[in-house]
């Protein structure tokens, strides 16, 4: 680790901080692992979690990855036209600006595929519609643990449907629009996915959470499998698709998935340290300036309020990874314009001198950061704006 910092900082030397970095070098290691895991299955790189056009081009243009999936109509629509052929929105959109331009675009039109969950999201399609184009369409389903009669529920609320009968009937119901056509299917396993099952400690609840999910990944896969049975007895289907980072290689496992998302195990952020069943590289880190020295063993670095999304908590803040041995003060934490860091290390930096953190999360970063500065070794090979440095702030 301590190699680490000192190629960065030999890298960045001719930077001011703050900065962002991606590490290429880890980068593509974590690519070749998705890969690996994914078992000669395609992983679709879920953008949300990239958010730099150069990047999602350097991971497209590698062995075992097609397509991406977005997060906003809006973001699709930039993407296609930047020349990306297979771009799935993972969310269902009430864009009608959006939507009215996909219409009235042939390539947009082929390239993009909207997710639906609800009959009145076609309806809203259907009112913005300004040109002829057939609008592709995947349905999501709800693939959530649903314990002792449905009286305890684990994992995310996305889609309302979570019966293989009920996605059949909202199939047909695409089937029987005109200038819709059924593409697709989803189904996100986000309790067994996005949740690492290592807690450090606390071993009672790592084998708890260990436990939920190899029974969460049996369910999941008999009901996906069921799912695209029923789905297929309306129309054929171009793709199904499922997992994410924490769940790569068991999805794969499906006969019934043809495809794995992934994005977050590009950038290896924090919240993906505690898995027991991959380990991936840090890729992706920012650098904050020393600029106090208050006492011993604490110096303060400028700015670092950066806290990823989800249910607050600690383990949502940034931490100082190089020098190791820093830590958030539990007073302050992470800063609006200062962060406060102490340990024994503290000792050893002079103002001027930095500090690498990681983000909890992986694309959130670059909603900090206009560019992402790509290091290759010890120097800086390429500056990449990420989407905010384009002027693209789709959420």
């Amino acid at each position: 680790m301590s190699s680490d910092r000192a190629r960065y900082d030999r890298a960045t030397a001719h930077l001011d901080a703050p900065l962002a970095v991606v590490d290429t070098g880890a980068f593509d290691a974590n690519a070749a692992d998705l890969v690996r895991r994914a078992g000669g299955k395609p992983v679709r790189v879920a953008s949300k979690s990239v958010r730099c056009r150069a990047l999602l081009e350097r991971v497209l243009a590698r062995d075992g990855f097609a397509g991406v999936l977005a997060y906003t109509l809006a973001e699709a629509l930039w993407l296609a036209r930047s020349g990306i052929p297979d771009v799935l929105i993972a969310y269902p959109s009430t864009d009608r600006t959006g939507l009215a331009e996909l219409t009235a675009d042939p390539k947009l039109a082929a390239a993009i595929t909207v997710m639906v969950d609800d009959p009145t999201q076609l309806t809203i399609a259907e009112s913005a519609r300004t040109g002829s184009e057939e609008i592709r369409v995947c349905l999501e389903l709800d693939v959530s643990l649903r314990l002792l009669g449905g009286r305890v529920r684990i994992g995310a609320l996305r889609s309302p449907v979570a019966d293989p009968g009920e996605l059949a009937e909202l199939a047909r119901a695409v089937d029987r629009r005109p200038g819709f056509r059924l593409v697709g299917l989803m189904a996100y396993e986000a309790h067994v996915a996005g949740v690492a099952d290592t807690t450090a400690g606390r071993p009672l609840r790592s084998r708890a959470i260990r436990l939920m999910q190899s029974v969460a990944r049996e369910r999941v896969a008999a009901v996906r499998a069921e799912a695209v049975r029923a789905v297929r007895e309306v129309t054929e289907l171009e793709f199904v698709n499922g997992g994410g980072t924490g769940s790569v290689q068991h999805t794969a496992a499906e006969d019934a998935v043809t495809e794995i998302a992934a994005g977050s195990g590009l950038y290896a952020p924090r919240l993906f340290d505690d898995y027991s069943s991959f380990t991936a590289r840090p890729a992706a880190l920012f650098a904050l300036p020393v600029v106090r020295r208050p006492g011993v063993g604490v110096v303060t670095v400028l700015g670092g309020g950066y806290p990823a999304s989800g249910a607050a908590g600690r383990d949502r803040l940034p931490v100082p990874y190089l020098p190791a041995g820093l830590r958030l003060a539990n007073q302050e934490g992470a800063g609006e314009v200062q962060t406060p860091l102490l340990g024994h290390p503290a000792d050893d930096l002079l103002i001027g001198d930095r500090v690498w953190f990681r983000h909890a999360k992986a694309g959130e970063l670059c909603e900090r950061f206009a560019e992402l500065h790509l290091v290759e070794g010890d120097r800086v090979v390429e500056t990449a704006p990420t989407y905010r440095g384009e002027g693209r702030t789709f959420l």
